[in-house]
């Protein structure tokens, strides 16, 4: 079979990051009318948010393992086929329920297809850098596009049609994807003996699934009562276990060795702070948007069209300017964006005129768009690329961990009425500058270092 091309590789491979990017935040217009069918609380909203990237967090590293030992192409299609049964079941689930649990397999959906995906285009541009920057800024532009849509797709969709159908239009994009992926190559596979570190597995999953619940439930039942209190607790019990699990193990889900590269873990540290202030304030802004100044879900949705723009356009600009100044100046200049951006914000009040807003979202999503690109770049270039499944796996593990803590803090802050969720628009900037500032100045440290060497 000849080898396919760059555009087909790079759609077939973007086609899962479209998906998984876009259920991360299509579902957070439909949260009023998933409330109003369920007759559903805050807390089980942020359960229907962070079900899935729970799911897609926890299982992200056993993905990425597997992957690089069974092979990438085969765990791509297996991760397509999850996706999309699960997604046929959130749209006709009949209870909240139900709902939750089918985000759940969703979320293990993804967690197969994110480090397959991004391990077939390492492998396929293994030895092409530039091609592989450029092929990365495409499927990160994808991504981001899609995870920037989301809001304004599901706004069409629950105006125009049923808030079921922001689930059903996955169907169609999971099977374009799964029949292009048979063109893509076959790569050879360790034949030696591989073990699977259930006890590793295990306590990664029960530790963070303890600190989300924890601080789900938190604000309802209160961080003094015994079942939180517990949690979190216990939580920590499961880390520390993790950790110790993961030193002695033979194939451990995460690699200690990893993170004896300093640009692997600054990088590793960048993605968290990106998506949990992203995700978390994706969440409280369609809250406001809809519960404060009191938009139609089509509204909010073409409301969020800056996100979309500025991720788009700073996404596929990212690959030249990769190849000019490097990694670290396009994150840098990100980065300062991104914080200005949620400055931006302090704008919001129970009668702010959307033009007010419009410049915060554009410069936010331009921000994190031009970061994500040199990051992930940056990522596969640290490691050997027969890791790179792993790699991309423990990057997309923190980002997605993040990102449904980002959920759960950030929905905490704005439980409540309006005045609630309008004071939680401000705390979760506030959050949000002081956390990418921090990032910033660990960031330009180490650069200052790399250049001194």
């Amino acid at each position: 079979m000849n080898s396919p091309s760059f555009r087909w590789v790079v759609l077939a491979t973007s086609l899962a990051f479209v998906m998984a990017q876009l259920d991360v935040s299509i579902v957070n217009l439909a949260l009023p009318q998933i409330a109003g069918a369920y007759k559903a609380g805050i807390s089980t909203l942020q359960w229907v948010v962070d079900a899935y990237t729970l799911a897609f967090a926890v299982l992200m590293l056993s993905a990425g393992s597997i992957s690089d030992r069974l092979g990438s192409k085969r765990i791509f299609q297996l991760g397509m086929l999850i996706f999309g049964l699960a997604s046929a079941g959130c749209a006709f689930a009949p209870d909240a329920i139900s709902l939750i649990i089918f985000r759940v397999a969703q979320g293990i959906g993804a967690a197969m297809m994110i480090p397959s995906s991004l391990s077939l285009l390492n492998r396929h541009f293994a030895h092409q850098p530039e091609t592989r920057a450029r092929a990365i800024g495409l499927w990160t532009a994808a991504g981001s596009a899609a995870m920037a849509a989301g809001p304004t797709i599901g706004g069409v969709l629950i105006e125009l049609v049923n808030w079921r159908f922001i689930f059903l239009i996955n169907i169609p994009i999971c099977l374009a994807g799964f029949l292009m992926s048979f063109r893509l190559e076959n790569e050879k596979v360790s034949s030696g003996e591989s073990k699977f570190d259930w006890a590793g597995q295990l306590s990664w999953t029960l530790g963070i699934t303890a600190l989300i619940a924890s601080i789900i439930e938190g604000p309802k039942l209160g961080f003094g009562n015994p079942v939180v209190a517990g949690g979190l607790v216990f939580s920590v019990v499961m880390f520390i276990t993790f950790l110790a699990v993961e030193r002695k193990a033979h194939h451990p889900v995460l690699p200690f060795h990893l993170f004896d590269s300093g640009a692997f873990n600054a990088l590793l540290m960048l993605g968290a702070v990106l998506n949990g202030c992203y995700y978390g304030s994706v969440f409280v802004l369609s809250l406001y948007l809809q519960k404060v100044l009191h938009y139609t879900s089509l509204s909010a949705g073409l409301a969020f069209i800056p996100l979309t723009a500025g991720f788009v356009l700073s996404n596929v600009a990212s690959a030249r300017i990769i190849s000019r100044y490097g990694t670290w100046k396009p994150i840098l200049f990100g980065l300062s964006l991104f914080a200005l951006g949620f400055a931006g914000l302090f704008v919001a009040h129970t009668d702010t005129p959307y033009w007010q807003l419009f410049l915060p979202f554009l410069v936010i999503s331009t921000g994190m768009g031009l970061a994500v690109p040199a990051m992930i770049n940056g990522v596969l270039a640290s490691v050997d690329k027969q890791l790179s499944g792993t790699a991309s796996a423990v990057l997309t593990t923190s980002r997605q961990t993040a990102g449904a803590i980002g959920v759960a803090v950030f929905g905490a802050m704005a439980a409540g009425n309006s005045s609630a969720i309008l004071h939680g628009v401000y705390q979760a900037s506030i959050v949000s500058i002081a956390i990418t500032i921090i990032a910033l100045i660990i960031i330009y440290r180490y650069w200052l270092q790399t250049k001194l060497k």
